[in-house]
């Protein structure tokens, strides 16, 4: 499925006349370096392509006969047709037994290119260039020496009478074309498992440009118990040479848009539609940072999705249109498929729809109206690092939000940890939110009688007691900061974790405080504050029976929420008075 899905897009791209994607055989590479030569294959110069955009030199790409994968011991034999990284062209660096390898199989196969391909100029020249010690003429260049210093680049040739590379001339092009026809006797055909389509099979698929360490996406390892009815390597699902190159060449494409592919980490997110629809490029809006350029852009998109949904703009096609969602990280072995998502428009658009309900909570202005997948993957992962969090978290934190199904465990369990650290106590809204949404959309899927949602604000009718246990907290802990020096060192710090986990031990302690402190606020002249605080506290709780021993790890969250909306209230009450103030 997967791999229709990305051949029929690729053919959907095909099919304009002004595409921009590589036509079979071709790829898109960049080519770090270009070898200025004559006709003559005299070296004139080394040409940089590189170019520094937003601090980092980025290499110009260009239209090349496609690679090839290169794998095994024998991996230094397999060279690509008139480009390839510094290794081959040049044996570089020198002092590398690979590299020496690697460039006298490059001249080999320059030697067996065939005579109609030779016979180009541009190609010519590239045999002339290494008959006469073109090499060593390259490598005492001082523009070489100065700045070619890894051995990772892209290098190619150009005739100084030519504007592109000498594997973008025509004669190249014809050529690479021809071969596609061409069929060698030693070539297995079968039918494409994909395509139903008869055709010679791919015995290895290329790689997905995943990260710097590119895998295939499909892949039989050899002689190591994969190997059945004497099929090795992709014969054992046989998928014909046309429909590997479109399929890896439209997931590469994917992976290298902007509007079409974001990051979690290390789980790379990319989504394409059957047919051409805005879907495509309004989507990136909804799950990715503003723009620095255009801050706003984003959070009008949230707004749209909502209005769009109501008058019901997603439902004139949302019943052929199909829309799809693919999930990758890097593995040992292959690319590994966290996610894969097949939906209509207007599921998708309803299911991301009640994801940003379920996360909406009472905040300040200061917050975004919408949190992205990193930015609450972020806000729970340890030390705050994104890559505390595990691939297949994220995968299933996108999968539920797609489908509409329950959040994953693992992110209440990981909300909870940080919030219980000693080190940082405390409930943000994006943490508060991402709890109140797991527990609503649980039970939702798992009813429970005894279990009402939460809202986004202050519910004192609430009939959770963990709730209001919660409530119960902050407001002890209101109490202490009104008599306390220094505010930020609270209750919160030394009671939290044992408060929302075994309540009956800490408040034994804390509500024998609070007498001590309500007496306190009073002797400082804040008698009505004292009596506001002691009437909020005995509301409170008249809502509770007997504390409980022990709170399970449900009842932990609720207790996180009624904490938050406890403290949220205290700050909408400060600012409220402020307002009166001001008038």
């Amino acid at each position: 499925m997967i791999l229709q899905a990305l051949k029929e897009y690729y053919d959907r791209i095909m099919s304009h006349t002004e595409t921009m994607i590589a036509p079979e055989g071709f790829e898109e590479r960049a080519l770090d370096f270009l070898i200025l030569i004559d006709e003559k294959g005299e070296f004139i110069e080394i040409e940089d392509t590189r170019e520094r955009i937003n601090g980092k030199l980025i290499a110009k790409k260009f239209l090349v006969p496609r690679s090839k994968g290169r794998s095994g011991s024998l991996s230094y034999k397999t060279t690509f047709l008139l480009w390839d990284h510094i290794g081959y062209l040049l044996g570089f660096p020198t002092s590398d037994v690979k590299s020496e390898k690697q460039h006298k199989a490059w001249l080999d196969e320059l030697e067996r290119l065939p005579p109609e391909l030779a016979a180009d100029a541009g190609v010519n020249a590239v045999i002339q260039f290494y008959k006469q010690d073109g090499v060593a003429k390259v490598l005492a260049d001082q523009y070489f020496l100065e700045h070619v210093k890894s051995s990772k680049y892209n290098l190619s040739f150009r005739l100084t009478s030519d504007v592109f590379p000498v594997p973008c001339r025509d004669k190249v092009r014809e050529f690479v074309k021809q071969t596609l026809v061409t069929v060698n006797v030693n070539d297995k055909k079968g039918v494409c498992l994909v395509t139903g389509e008869q055709g010679v099979i791919a015995r290895t698929h290329n790689s997905i440009s995943l990260n710097k360490d590119t895998k295939s996406l499909v892949g039989f390892q050899k002689n190591s118990g994969y190997d059945s009815y004497k099929k090795e390597q992709g014969y054992n699902a046989p998928i014909i040479e046309s429909t590997e190159f479109a399929y890896v060449t439209a997931l590469n494409s994917l992976l290298k848009s902007k509007s079409q592919c974001f990051k979690i980490n290390d789980l790379s997110m990319v989504f394409w539609s059957s047919k051409e629809d805005s879907s495509e490029s309004d989507f990136i809006y909804l799950f990715k940072d503003q723009e620095e350029d255009n801050p706003g852009k984003a959070t009008d998109k949230v707004k749209s999705l909502f209005k769009s949904i109501n008058d019901g703009a997603y439902c004139e096609d949302g019943s052929t249109t199909k829309f799809y969602l693919l999930g990758l990280s890097p593995n040992m072995a292959r690319i590994s498929v966290q996610l894969w998502q097949v939906g209509t428009v207007s599921e998708i658009a309803t299911h991301i729809r009640q994801h940003f309900k379920d996360f909406t909570i009472s905040k300040s202005d200061r917050e975004p109206l919408y949190y992205v997948p990193e930015a609450i993957l972020v806000d729970i992962a340890s030390q705050g690092e994104i890559k505390n969090v595990p691939s297949y978290l994220a995968g299933d934190f996108m999968k539920s939000i797609l489908s509409g199904t329950p959040y994953p465990t693992g992110l209440l369990q990981l909300a909870l940890m940080r919030i219980q650290n000693t080190l940082e106590n405390r409930v943000p809204p994006v943490r508060a939110a991402l709890i109140k949404a797991y527990l609503n959309r649980y039970y939702r899927f798992n009813p429970d009688i005894n279990y009402r949602e939460v809202g986004a604000e202050l519910d004192t009718t609430q009939p959770s007691m963990a709730y209001h246990l919660g409530r119960l907290f902050a407001i002890l802990e209101k109490i202490q900061q009104q008599t306390h020096r220094n505010p930020n060192a609270t209750i919160r710090e030394r009671f939290y974790g044992t408060a929302s986990t075994t309540p009956v031990v800490a408040f034994a302690t804390l509500l024998d405080l609070k007498e001590h402190h309500l007496k306190t606020i009073k002797n400082n002249g804040k008698t009505g504050i004292a009596n506001y605080l002691d009437r909020l506290l005995v509301e409170t709780m008249s809502s509770l029976g007997e504390i409980p021993t022990h709170l399970s790890l449900h009842e932990q969250g609720i207790f996180a929420i009624g904490y938050y909306h406890q403290r949220k209230s205290f700050l909408q009450e400060k600012t409220n008075n402020l307002k009166k103030e001001r008038v």
